[in-house]
């Protein structure tokens, strides 16, 4: 089952256009997050999607139903924003109840629903809390019960984690997967934090400028970025430009802007002078690379700093004939415990690893 479909949905402001003909089908108890920076029209969808904005052109529909005309409350979708607008002045259970008590459900109903639904969220009896008892992870699962509870088709989330420390962020990441798959709702999510967004989702769409980019596994995501703004977005890279100077055997060499040479596996796009932009993830670099490698790239780069961070640690460093800053990762299952800034030092990456795009605004040189 199809629980959203949003067909060629564009939304104009003037003569502005915020989102630009986005169109997209979510099943039915998926975890699907739009991903984007600030700006890029991603909130305006949701609020598209749950009726506080009527699309310039395009239809939505949720559960086959077309959404078009349809208020905000008639809508089977329920909104939680960074601000979780809890009531202060009622407990756990008057919170969760709200909405049930708004369609004048019988008392002995409700009280069945929030018991059940507290369980559900990992919050068994929790009614009689107020809510500045509660942890800021728990005011969360609060906010989400109370639009469970209403049985949605959807269940859309702006940014809900960005108003919590990061310790806290990274929790609640993983306790919102469990939670999805739990409850089995289908869950909108909207983030500009691409960790969020991987660790959580099924499947994302990447968007940047009112469109979509990439709509992909987080896997494919970030192993097969299809432009580059998906693989400077979603994942860490160091980024390069070059021409394509020569083939061989499945593969192609380019000339850097500073004069290195490096290879990359051909496609039908990276032709002989064709202008290209690539780019190297920091965990495909090897340190001190073994000797006689095939179609392996070299490069004498001196170590900036190092910026350590656990096993997140990574090397800063730049070519010895350019001042490129390259971000390096340092790998646990070796030590590099002698290595310090000034050092010079031989890195590498094999050429499958080389993530290489053909410049659509330049063709040959």
């Amino acid at each position: 089952m199809i629980d959203l479909t949003v067909e060629k949905v564009t939304k104009r402001f003037g003569d502005f256009t915020a989102v630009k003909d986005v169109s997209f089908e979510v099943q039915k108890g998926r975890f699907f997050s739009i991903l984007g920076p600030s700006g890029c029209g991603k909130t305006t969808l949701l609020r598209m999607v749950a009726g506080f904005i009527e699309p310039s052109r395009g239809h939505i529909s949720i559960r086959e139903k077309n959404m078009v005309g349809v208020p905000p409350n008639r809508r089977p979708v329920n909104l939680i924003f960074q601000h979780l607008a809890l009531f202060p002045m009622m407990n756990v259970a008057q919170n969760i109840a709200f909405g049930l008590a708004r369609r004048k459900e019988k008392k002995a109903d409700i009280d069945r629903k929030v018991s059940d639904i507290l369980e559900r969220v990992g919050l068994p009896g929790f009614e009689k809390k107020k809510i500045d008892q509660l942890s800021g992870g728990q005011k969360q699962r609060v906010a989400i019960a109370r639009c469970l509870v209403l049985e949605p088709a959807v269940l859309l989330l702006d940014e809900p984690l960005g108003a919590l420390d990061l310790k806290l962020r990274d929790q609640m990441k993983v306790e919102l997967k469990k939670l999805q798959a739990q409850v089995g709702t289908t869950f909108i999510y909207i983030t500009h934090d691409q960790s969020e967004a991987l660790v959580m989702s099924d499947h994302v769409a990447v968007m940047n400028n009112g469109r979509f980019e990439q709509v992909d596994s987080p896997q494919r995501l970030y192993a097969s970025p299809q432009t580059p703004f998906v693989a400077q977005f979603v994942g860490e890279n160091n980024a390069w430009k070059g021409r394509v100077v020569e083939h061989t055997k499945g593969f192609c060499s380019i000339e850097t802007e500073e004069g290195n040479t490096f290879f990359a596996e051909r496609s039908s796009e990276l032709t002989k002078e064709r202008q290209v932009e690539f780019f190297i993830r920091p965990e495909a670099i090897i340190i001190a690379p073994d000797e006689g490698l095939a179609f392996f790239n070299r490069l004498t780069v001196v170590i900036r700093s190092i910026l350590f961070d656990g096993a997140n640690s990574r090397l800063l460093a730049v070519p010895s004939n350019a001042e490129k800053d390259l971000v390096i990762a340092l790998p646990q299952n070796r030590q590099f415990d002698h290595l310090s800034a000034g050092d010079r030092i031989e890195i590498g990456w094999h050429a499958g690893s080389t993530i290489c795009f053909a410049d659509p605004k330049n063709g040959s040189r």
